[in-house]
């Protein structure tokens, strides 16, 4: 049993580099590359999006508590190397992440292509986290 305290691990760095890549992700899918399409799919127009603005500020907890909750994951299950670790990512994301975003998907008017760009890009950002964190000295 890890010591209290202790239970994210000893690196507080590979937590930080973890959040970092997944928020890194984000910014290049919804940011730099497809925020046309991003627009286009949740039917939304820049003018409507200013007065939710703030919530950008908010936008680093996301990766934040992932990588931790990743890391804990990952020190309960003594994870010790990286191929285990992005085998127990991808678990951790296809049955808990990529579920808990279809409920968006399921009970609301959204568009499958919103789904598809969302679950691409919590994958790709989910698993740079869980090998940083796997692979870390």
């Amino acid at each position: 049993m890890p010591s209290q305290g202790m239970i994210v691990g000893d690196n507080w760095l590979a937590i930080a580099a973890a959040a970092v890549g997944f928020y890194a992700v984000g910014f290049i899918i919804y940011g730099a590359v497809f925020s046309k399409l991003w627009m286009k799919l949740s039917g939304y127009a820049k003018e409507q999006l200013q007065p939710h603005m703030w919530k950008m500020a908010i936008s680093p907890i996301m990766p934040i508590l992932t990588a931790i909750g990743l890391a804990i994951i990952l020190k309960l299950a003594r994870v010790d190397n990286l191929a285990v670790g992005l085998v127990l990512t991808f678990q951790t994301w296809f049955f808990i992440v990529l579920s808990t975003r279809l409920y968006s998907f399921v009970y609301s008017p959204e568009k499958p292509g919103l789904l598809v760009m969302d679950a691409i890009h919590l994958f790709l950002g989910t698993m740079i986290a869980g090998a940083i964190i796997s692979a870390w000295p």
